[in-house]
């Protein structure tokens, strides 16, 4: 099995919770990202959906969309691709940034739960390998194979010590490809996945806000874009990291919690709020959608900047 690297959620550490929870925020005091003169993801991003589970329609859109938003587009300011311009300041040895394309290359699913609904992440790593072999996915070096699980599926650590988590597998042909992995945390833990939009599971009390996608579909698009920054500027465990290189800061987990200007413990910070819905975010994307994107550790400042 694959390697793999890894966020705690705040129970176990929490200056590298991938889960948002209140408590994490005070990560972004003393970090500092560390180049340790290895790739970035810096050819154009295409991204392999396999979809684990049961999904609902609205639920495959909205992260659809969140992927279409990456190209540049007329949109109210912010937009997600602006997010994505702070993770392209991050460079390599030679000087190339990492790539500002990301886009969806192709999808497959598995609604009849092949390998059953409790997973391991060698599991994972399986479903991904399986895919390509059988040809439901190319072998893509430039790619990134994405498992999104279900709400109804439990994976290994998933709620537990992680809300996501990237690493690579080894296919037969010997090439080596970056997978992710992100779970719905609807039913099974959106105290610690899907914070701010419920209450939190640890650390200071306090409202959850309107999530303008629903919940668990939010919790899931927050962690997929915190679990994708890290992926593209650590692929291999040897870019930009703080800490154990099997369970790093990266670039936003270096500032977990922190969604918005003036954020604290138990505070997101200030956000955008939609007028007729009452939904809390900070970015504008494809199709009218509204995301909350956490913010990146900015290599330029040294400090987590948010999408403004």
């Amino acid at each position: 099995m694959a390697k793999s690297t890894t966020t705690m959620l705040p129970t176990l550490l929490i200056l590298a919770s991938l889960a948002l929870p209140p408590t994490s925020s005070l990560a972004a005091l003393s970090t500092t990202l560390h180049y340790h003169n290895g790739s970035l993801l810096s050819s154009p991003i295409h991204i392999y959906i396999i979809w684990y589970g049961s999904f609902t329609a609205a639920h495959r859109a909205a992260v659809s969309d969140f992927f279409a938003s990456f190209r540049s587009s007329p949109s109210p300011q912010p937009t997600v691709s602006k997010w994505w311009s702070t993770v392209q300041q991050y460079k390599d040895y030679t000087g190339k940034p990492a790539s500002a394309t990301v886009e969806v290359a192709a999808q497959t699913s598995d609604r009849a739960y092949s390998l059953g609904r409790s997973l391991t992440r060698s599991n994972l790593v399986d479903l991904v390998r399986s895919s390509v072999v059988k040809g439901s996915l190319p072998l893509d070096a430039t790619g990134v194979y994405m498992v999104l699980t279900s709400s109804d599926v439990t994976v290994g650590q998933f709620c537990t010590s992680s809300c996501g988590f990237h690493s690579t597998v080894l296919m037969p042909t010997g090439k080596r490809v970056v997978m992710a992995h992100v779970g719905d945390p609807r039913t099974q833990c959106p105290g610690l996945c899907a914070w701010p939009y419920a209450a939190p599971a640890y650390g200071p009390p306090g409202p959850p806000l309107v999530a303008p996608n629903g919940v668990g579909v939010d919790g899931t698009i927050i962690n997929i874009a915190t679990v994708i920054a890290g992926a593209v500027t650590n692929p291999f465990r040897d870019g930009y990291y703080q800490g154990d290189r099997l369970a790093p800061l990266e670039a936003a987990t270096a500032c977990a919690g922190i969604f918005g200007e003036g954020a604290y413990p138990g505070n997101p910070g200030n956000l955008l709020i939609n007028d007729k819905s009452e939904a809390s975010f900070n970015a504008f994307g494809a199709g009218g959608r509204r995301f909350l994107l956490p913010a990146i550790w900015e290599p330029i400042s040294g400090k987590c900047k948010v999408v403004a």
